[in-house]
């Protein structure tokens, strides 16, 4: 993998401003309900003035997109740094275990946020619509990390390989609907790593890459 070019500082305070913004929202969204949220109550109890929160965010919806992608990118990467000896199978119940199954106060917190909100989603097709494009990212963040460990890297092939937009569609799918039952699930009985890898478990006879 080439090195990644620096975030300037510039960059990691608008991130920073970004995913305060989303935590504020989903605190609010959850304490007063997300038809009764407005996006100026938003932007006052995060500190920054309305055009602040509209040059960040077209919608109150999106403003917790960063909730949803920072989680479902993270599994993605996952599958990138996964031992490179690991089949693809592997591979990715490896990343649902390090992503969904972390019990740091960090992730457990974020988890709590995106069950919150795809428990809304349900009866909000904008909020919806935001998860739905989360998960679209991270599949194509998944299309690249196969194709490096087919040995494609970034050679155009790799985009466009019907079997690896398959295979990342397929995992994507599954660890989706794994996250989506434990957030409607209200028993509680099994995590959302359990979920996934019952998920991913259910494809062993995929042609996997």
């Amino acid at each position: 993998m080439p090195d990644m070019p620096p975030v300037s500082l510039t960059e990691r305070r608008k991130n920073e401003t970004r995913l305060d913004i989303a935590r504020t929202a989903a605190a609010l969204f959850v304490a007063d309900g997300l038809r009764a949220t407005r996006a100026e109550d938003i932007a006052r109890a995060a500190g920054v003035a309305p055009r602040t929160f509209y040059r960040y965010f077209p919608t109150k919806e999106e403003s917790v997109a960063p909730l949803f992608t920072a989680g479902a990118q993270q599994w993605a990467e996952a599958v990138r740094a996964a031992p490179a000896e690991l089949s693809v199978p592997d591979a990715l119940r490896h990343a649902v275990r390090e992503a969904l199954g972390a019990e740091t106060a960090g992730a457990m917190e974020s988890l709590d946020w995106v069950r919150s909100l795809l428990r809304m989603a349900v009866e909000s097709a904008a909020l919806r619509a935001v998860w739905a494009d989360a998960c679209h990212a991270s599949e194509q963040t998944l299309l690249a990390v196969l194709g490096e460990r087919a040995g494609l890297g970034e050679r155009a092939d790799a985009a466009h390989s019907l079997d690896l937009r398959l295979a990342a569609a397929v995992a994507s799918a599954a660890v989706r609907v794994g996250v989506e039952t434990w957030a409607g699930d209200s028993s509680g009985s099994d995590g959302p790593a359990a979920l996934a890898e019952r998920c991913l478990a259910a494809l062993d006879a995929f042609p996997w890459p």
